[in-house]
């Protein structure tokens, strides 16, 4: 920030960007899939003071982050896209890793996203100080803005397991968001802790590379195959040329999610017990051998947890260097893993297949709301949000994909898409009436996520008979419950009746500017 940029003032005498006319100055936390998405809108909207907040060295979000062996997006393509940068050059129906990278850091030097990220800028603290939000930086660099979006994703925190003596393997370890790629796995002695989407791809990419894989499931998952199709020249040529073809495939697959495979997990019984067959039919087809199949059959519904999608998985576990080991860890070794029959697994390498903690979101960003109220605190281990968006007491600030955002399994990008609407149509509010902040109100936001409690136990989540990583402290899947229509539909038409709508001399915990702090403003 530059020295004319740091003025001290009082911030009761402060006019509000709405009321004087400004541009708002907006804070983006993140530079993934829905901060890319965040800014190319707002500035199609007319909001173009912005600056976004990376923590690693460049854009791309998980799909940065993760770059194990066999990665892919199980949705497909030509849906996975963002509406206003759809790509007519997909390789493949459903997108490799590397691919959607690329992806993500062309759309972003396309429509300038990526001269405006302030790159390995991790954010420690947020904190209001109505109307505006105080923005602390990692290197302790202060800016104040008057919105701040997080746009952190869900799934950015890695999970590491529990285990007796796993910080003394002496062999490679690293979690699967952390891949190391210095590790030659060939011929090795491997162990993967996890059978999730994530350890089914890598298991399938790797099995034939190494000299052992030794598989330690604690829960046997449900797997459709996954309808890989390499798409040929003549095919993207022809995307090209006739760009209705992109959105008539975009609006296809999204029908295809909503009526088929959401409807299932959210109480049509026809559909998911169709769903289940194709499971069954998958499974018995991969595994011939009755023992093994036997292990890797669910005792739950399919669809209770996250579906896999994935045609190599049952190929590789069959092979004869595959080992499936079902008995509970009961420690670590700097060597092996002992299991509780007694048997000793000696390992050259581990992969921590174990997930993320489903409950962060911005978190461990500390964020200070009105009458200094703390996030972390408020949601308590079960985060809850009003329409996933926003919550009360924490005014001007705006989540995409918050809890309950991922809608459906939807791709994500459309559900963003939709939330970054909805967000822009409380900036035009805020702007058109004068406003200086905007929150829900706190009977809005108890009646929203009571509706959502009443609705779950009719979901596959919630009566499918397994403990997944949607349910959270409360004990409930943290998930939302109906057609992803009606959020979509909810999204496209915001109830400002739900929103304590405030003017300058209403805003609360204001704090004023002494010599001795000066306070930055973007």
């Amino acid at each position: 920030m530059n020295a004319h940029d740091r003025t001290p003032f009082s911030l009761p005498q402060q006019t509000g960007w709405a009321k004087s006319g400004k541009q708002p100055s907006i804070a983006i936390i993140g530079a993934g899939m829905s901060g890319i998405a965040a800014v190319v809108k707002l500035r199609k909207a007319g909001y173009a003071n912005l600056t976004v907040y990376e923590k690693a060295d460049r854009v791309g979000g998980t799909w940065r982050e993760n770059q194990y062996p066999g990665l892919s997006c199980d949705v497909p393509s030509r849906w996975y896209s963002f509406s206003f940068a759809l790509n007519p050059d997909w390789n493949y129906r459903y997108s490799y890793g590397p691919e959607i990278q690329a992806y993500m850091e062309k759309t972003a030097n396309d429509f300038g996203v990526t001269n405006i990220v302030k790159f390995n800028t991790p954010v420690v603290d947020l904190t209001y100080e109505g109307p505006k939000w105080r923005l602390t930086t990692e290197n302790g660099d202060i800016t104040h803005y008057d919105i701040v979006i997080s746009a952190t994703g869900v799934l950015h925190k890695p999970a590491h397991p529990n285990i007796d003596g796993l910080e003394t393997f002496k062999g490679h370890m690293f979690h699967t968001a952390r891949w190391d790629h210095s590790v030659d796995l060939k011929g090795k002695r491997v162990g993967i802790i996890g059978t999730g989407s994530t350890a089914a791809q890598i298991i399938g990419d790797i099995t034939d590379k190494v000299g052992a894989m030794h598989v330690f499931q604690r829960t046997p998952r449900w797997m459709v195959p996954l309808p890989q199709t390499k798409y040929k020249a003549a095919w993207k040529w022809l995307m090209r040329k006739l760009p209705f073809l992109q959105r008539r495939a975009y609006q296809f697959y999204f029908d295809a999610m909503v009526n088929h495979f959401s409807a299932a997990t959210v109480g049509n019984q026809k559909k998911l017990a169709r769903i289940q067959q194709i499971c069954l039919r998958h499974l018995k087809k991969g595994v011939a051998d009755p023992e093994l199949r036997a292990k890797l059959t669910p005792d739950y519904k399919a669809g209770c947890k996250r579906l896999i999608f994935c045609s190599t998985f049952y190929p590789a576990i069959t092979r004869p260097n595959a080992h499936l080991i079902t008995d509970r860890i009961a420690r670590i070794t700097p060597t092996d893993i002992e299991t509780e029959d007694g048997k000793v697994h000696e390992l050259d390498a581990l992969i921590l297949a174990t997930g993320f903690d489903p409950t962060a979101f911005i978190l461990p960003t500390k964020v200070t709301g009105e009458n200094g109220a703390d996030l972390g605190t408020f949601w308590n281990g079960a985060p809850r949000a009003h329409r996933a968006v926003s919550m009360p007491g924490f005014p001007n600030f705006w989540m995409v994909e918050g809890p309950t955002g991922p809608v459906g399994n939807l791709s994500l990008i459309t559900i963003s898409e939709y939330q970054i609407d909805y967000i822009i149509s409380m900036l035009d509010k805020m702007r058109d009436e004068g406003l200086a902040a905007i929150a829900p109100r706190q009977e809005a936001f108890a009646a929203y996520n009571q509706q959502m409690q009443e609705r779950v136990p009719e979901t596959i989540w919630a009566s499918g008979g397994c403990d997944s990583w949607y349910i959270d402290k409360s004990g409930t899947p943290n998930l939302y419950p109906f057609l992803p229509t009606k959020y979509l539909e909810d999204m496209h038409a915001p109830n400002f009746g739900e929103y304590r709508l405030m003017r300058e001399e209403e805003i609360a915990n204001c704090i004023p500017a002494t010599e001795e702090k000066a306070l930055v403003y973007a």
